[in-house]
């Protein structure tokens, strides 16, 4: 068993336990529950916490209770985001993770709520951390920069808004590190941030981030075009149809397999610049790899 998939089995049950026991004591409504836990249910790849626990066992640190329930608040911030995308008046997507998409078993109503008291439910459960209020706070402003109107929503947004328009690789580029990077970016220096790290350190993360980040949207990009339905849990080739940009819509396939390898070296560089003798990059490492094809 590689190191990584060590972490997915010893660490990523302790933050899903967080979420369920978050919602399980927080939700009065017996159907909103039902509905919030069919999406956290659904499963999926859980990059977002993964980061969040390589990150702290890279600077040297061992993931506590804290650092599980910020992991938990963000995998719900983006679980909330999923629900929303799927919905008829986005994305309309009827399949997610090889299943019916919420609002197909529970109606848009419902998913609607259910994603919003995810959404509201992540901010409460890091409020309850033990952690310094100083940390705290920092935490809740940079997750609110990155979920919100300067970050992940403005990505959806500017996404809707340039659907049959052409953008540059550079818009397009800008529109993934909100819409896709941001929290991505906020997985990795929260971990910096849970560890106390110098304000240098925390920059050379969130660099590091941010390429691992655009290399995900390329490499997600790619896999719309050469992956199956089956592969994905999700129905793939629907961008074209829609009219959004796509890395292999705007570059060609190869082009776009070239820029998803410069961004992976790139983030490679970056961690590499890293240096000081606590930082065992070994996870990140291996989480770099999961983004080759």
């Amino acid at each position: 068993m590689s190191s990584l998939l060590a972490l997915q089995k010893n660490e990523l049950p302790q933050v899903e336990s967080q979420i369920r026991n978050f919602i399980h004591t927080h939700t009065v409504n017996e159907q909103l529950k039902e509905s919030m836990l069919y999406s956290v249910d659904a499963g999926g790849k859980r990059l977002r916490p993964l980061l969040v626990l390589a990150t702290v066992n890279a600077l040297g640190q061992k993931s506590t209770s804290q650092t599980y329930q910020i992991a938990a608040a963000l995998e719900m911030i983006h679980t909330y985001s999923l629900i929303h995308d799927d919905l008829p008046a986005m994305d309309n997507d009827d399949l997610r993770r090889g299943r019916a998409t919420n609002h197909i078993i529970f109606g848009d109503a419902l998913a609607i709520l259910a994603g919003d008291a995810l959404l509201t439910g992540a901010f409460e459960l890091i409020t309850e951390t033990e952690l310094t209020a100083q940390k705290k706070n920092r935490l809740l402003q940079l997750l609110s920069h990155s979920a919100g109107a300067n970050g992940m929503v403005a990505g959806q947004v500017w996404d809707i808004q340039s659907e049959q328009e052409d953008l540059t690789f550079a818009e397009l580029a800008n529109l993934h590190q909100k819409k896709t990077g941001a929290l991505i970016r906020f997985a990795v220096v929260s971990g910096g941030i849970l560890t106390d790290q110098e304000e240098q350190v925390l920059s050379k993360l969130d660099d590091f981030a941010a390429h691992l980040g655009l290399a995900f949207q390329i490499r997600d990009d790619l896999l719309d075009e050469l992956a199956t339905t089956e592969q994905m849990g999700k129905k793939t080739q629907k961008d074209n149809a829609a009219g959004k940009n796509t890395y292999p819509t705007l570059l060609g396939i190869e082009k776009a397999k070239s820029a998803l390898t410069t961004e992976i070296t790139q983030a490679r560089k970056v961690l590499n610049d890293i240096s000081f003798t606590a930082f065992k990059p070994v996870f990140l490492e291996e989480i770099i790899k999961l983004f080759e094809l």
